[in-house]
């Protein structure tokens, strides 16, 4: 299978991530989606919908990237496991990479703070009364950091360096997203 039918037939949910650190050597830690919250979307990821995918992941790992582009690997996870909350992951920017570089410094500094997931959905069940579509089970490709993730709330939480720098959730821009999603 080539990249360019991967890239036209992956599913790609900017949401349900959250960076938790990230450390002077490029080591991070979150969330790549968070079971039981609806998105911009209106998908909700249930537990257990990337199990499949975590126990193929040996054969075929699951790609860091950024912004979903297959020609910019960005680094390479190190612990991918589905737990309560969601899927829990834990990886590392290249930082020889000139772009795994710029966005370590842009997450260092806040302006880069959100993750997503590039997937198919194998198997998935729409609430009629919602509309909402329920993600059962899903090919997890890749897990990138992006501008814009899905979930308002996907926001990295804090930065290891030498203090804790909480990041403040921006109601109004999450608004502003919601809105956006609707039109599309």
């Amino acid at each position: 299978m080539s990249a360019d039918h991967f890239v036209m037939q992956a599913e790609k949910k900017r949401a349900d991530m959250s960076v938790q650190t990230i450390s002077k050597t490029g080591h991070f830690t979150g969330y790549a989606s968070l079971f039981d919250i609806s998105d911009l979307s209106n998908d909700i990821v249930k537990k257990g919908a990337f199990q499949t995918s975590l126990n193929s992941a040996a054969e075929r790992p699951i790609r860091m990237l950024f912004q979903h582009d297959p020609d910019q690997p960005i680094g390479r996870w190190t612990k991918l496991i589905e737990d309560q909350k969601g899927l829990y992951v834990e990886g590392y920017l290249t930082l020889d990479v000139a772009r795994a570089k710029e966005v370590h410094s842009l997450m260092l500094s806040k302006a880069l703070d959100g993750l997503s997931i590039g997937f198919k959905t194998t198997k998935s069940s729409k609430d009629k009364a919602t509309g909402a579509r329920h993600i059962l089970e899903a090919d997890l490709w890749e897990i990138s950091i992006v501008t814009f993730p899905m979930l308002p709330s996907a926001r990295i939480k804090t930065v290891k360096s030498n203090k804790r720098n909480p990041l403040p959730f921006d109601d109004q821009m999450a608004d502003i997203f919601r809105q956006a999603a609707h039109w599309i």
